[in-house]
This record gives structure tokens, C-alpha cells and sequence, in this order.
């Protein structure tokens, strides 16, 4: 989600709209080289909005651990740092999922799986029951995210009545690029915990597995939701800056698609805070589950994001009123939110010429 020149492509907006609104801003290059040098600049500031997604640091060859120890450092200093790096740990972790299961906007059974016998067991048990999305906590841009069905469609008629077989099919969409595959439970699970070798098959994604990689402690986690079908209808992301929803995008899959990630050919149509057809789900996030959400991802100290962002699919079946209809939260995202009108200036290999 970074241009070539290594920045991010809406950052210049976002810094133009702080200038605008009478404060200073200026956008610092943060290299693992000169962790210090960026450091002690940071402490000429009075708030610091970090652009950079976890994991990014790691790529580059430093150390993303001794960055957020860094960005915990400023606010002992009185700075204050949005997103924070526990918010955005606890907030981004997939299995925040599980921690809203029993909120409006949850599904109760939305399970998560820290190691590889937690995960062979649970996933056995859920897919044979009913298609489900297993997601890997360290991906963006739908980059270890899968919607699976059972090839045969021998679901049982009640949870736990059977488990699957290592041997038994499953057809597995990725959602970064929508591309399918076909793997056994067994390789699916090898794959997932141990990676590409001859006991996981071949693999055409572009993931390299290992989500379990590390631990708990180092954010090895995998999350298993049931599917709900009707996200082809589309999802809603609810834009919002701290409390207040600033605008709606409805992000349609391409057709014969699933996901809704940019640059998969999905179609955005964006909406106003106050659109009356999504208004019953705006008027339950905001007044009812959006104080939760905090306390219940054991932050009840920090504040809700500066920029953040709630993904909601549709779970309700066919022919539910719309005043009946429930969404749910497919993830958060408070680690670097991108301004979707400004796709166009994403510069990458495939588009050298944008700006």
C-alpha cells in the first residue's frame, strides 16, 4: 500500500488538510537506519499520526518492536501518537472478531486458534458444519484471508455431528485477488501452520503460510468465522474519524468474485454519514456497540482512533427487511486507513505513471 518512493500516496492530502485547518505538518520518513535521528525529531512535535502498517518495518529489515517502543517513549512525553501501538495491535488482531462476538455486530460463533492443535481441531469440527473464512492476523489487502467450502457439500446437519478428514476436498477462494484453489483439509492445514512443502502441495498464492508463526506473543493467530453468503452483495466500510462516521463506501465484488479489495475490479460507491437505507445500522454502531468496543478489546484507557475504519457484510438470509437486517464486522482497520478516492494516485509497478 506504499508507492515506489516508499510513501504512502494519501499521505499528502492528509497532511494538506492539517495545514489547511491552521496547524503544521510534515511527513518524516521513518528508516530502520536512523531509528534515533527520527526519534529525537519526533520530540519536536506536539502529535504524531503514524502511516505504516505492522509488519512493513519488519520487511524493510528493522525492527518493528523497538518502533512502537519508540512511539511509547513519545507519549510518556505528552505526545500523542494515533494510532497507538497497542490500539493498533488489539484493534487490527483479527481476533478482535471474537471479542465483539456478542455484540450486535458479531457473530457468536467466531472462534480464533493459536496453535496448530487448536486450529487442526476447531477447523475440522466448524467445516464440516458450514462454509466458513479462516483469516491469518499479520495480511493486508486480503493476503491470507480464505472463504472455503467442502467440494462434495456434505455438510452435517448440526454442529459437531462430524469432523473433517485429512483427505477430504476443500475449495478455498483468497481474497486479496479472488483467485481459487483446491487443497485437502490436511494440506489447508499444513500450509497454514507450516508453509509451503511437499506435505502442503502446491500453492499458487502469493502468501507464504506459517500464520500460527511465532506464537500468540507475536501475533500467530488465525480466526474462523462462519461465511455469510450474501457478501457478494457487497460490504460497507463506515469511514470514521474518532467517534463520528464521516462517510460510507459500498464495495461490490466483481462478479463471480467474493471479495471487495481494491485493485480485484470491485465497484465503490461512496455515501454520505447520514444515508437513510444504511441508517439502522448506523444509529445501532454509533449509540449502542461503538462505547464497547474498547472495553471489550481491553483498551478502556485509550481513545477510539483518530482515522479508523469498520467493515461490516451482510448476514441476515434473502428477504430480510431491511429493518431487520443484520450486519456484521468483517475487521477494523486503525493501522494506516487509506483514502479510497486517491486510489488513483497509487503508484506501483503495474501503474508508473500515476499521481
Amino acid at each position: 500500500d506504499k508507492s515506489n518512493n516508499g510513501h504512502r500516496y494519501d499521505s499528502i492530502p492528509f497532511a494538506n488538510g492539517m495545514i489547511g485547518a491552521g496547524m503544521s505538518c510534515q511527513l518524516i520518513h521513518y528508516t530502520h537506519e536512523e531509528h534515533d535521528k527520527f526519534f529525537e525529531l519526533c520530540k519536536c512535535f506536539d502529535f504524531i499520526i503514524v502511516r505504516c502498517n505492522p509488519g512493513q518495518i519488519k520487511a524493510d529489515g528493522g525492527d518493528q518492536q523497538k518502533f512502537d517502543d519508540g512511539m511509547r517513549e513519545m507519549r510518556k512525553l505528552g505526545k500523542q501518537v494515533w494510532p497507538s501501538p497497542d490500539v493498533m495491535e488489539k484493534m487490527g488482531a483479527k481476533d478482535a472478531l471474537c471479542k465483539v462476538a456478542h455484540m450486535n455486530i458479531g457473530l457468536p460463533d467466531t472462534l480464533a486458534y493459536y496453535s496448530e492443535e487448536e486450529f487442526a481441531a476447531g477447523f475440522k469440527k466448524t467445516m464440516a458444519f458450514q462454509p466458513r473464512v479462516i483469516k491469518q492476523n499479520r495480511g493486508s489487502s486480503g493476503e491470507g484471508i480464505w472463504i472455503i467450502k467442502l467440494k462434495e457439500g456434505n455438510y452435517c446437519s448440526s454442529f459437531g455431528e462430524r469432523c473433517c478428514e485429512d483427505g477430504e476436498k476443500l475449495m478455498l477462494m483468497e481474497a486479496n485477488d479472488n483467485h481459487e484453489e483446491e487443497h485437502t483439509v490436511g494440506e489447508f492445514i499444513e500450509f497454514c501452520v507450516n508453509g509451503r512443502n511437499d506435505k502442503s502441495g502446491e500453492w499458487t498464492s502469493k502468501g507464504v503460510g506459517k500464520y500460527l508463526e511465532g506464537g500468540k506473543e507475536a501475533g500467530g493467530q488465525l480466526v474462523d468465522q462462519r461465511f455469510c453468503p450474501r457478501i457478494v452483495e457487497g460490504e460497507l466500510r463506515y469511514n470514521c474519524v474518532g467517534d463520528a462516521l464521516v462517510g460510507i463506501i459500498h464495495k461490490k465484488p466483481k462478479e463471480g468474485g467474493i471479495s471487495a479489495v481494491g485493485g480485484t475490479g470491485s465497484i465503490y460507491t461512496y455515501y454520505g454519514p447520514d444515508e437513510a437505507k444504511f441508517s439502522n445500522l448506523t444509529e445501532g454502531f454509533l449509540k449502542k456497540d461503538l462505547p464497547l468496543v474498547m472495553p471489550a478489546l481491553g483498551l478502556p484507557d485509550e481513545p477510539i482512533p483518530l482515522w479508523w475504519t469498520t467493515d461490516f457484510i451482510l448476514s441476515s438470509p434473502e428477504g430480510t427487511p431491511a429493518e431487520e437486517e443484520k450486519w456484521i464486522v468483517g475487521e477494523f482497520n486503525c493501522s494506516c486507513v487509506g483514502i479510497s478516492r486517491c486510489l488513483a494516485a497509487y503508484c506501483k509497478d503495474d501503474t508508473p505513471n500515476a499521481c
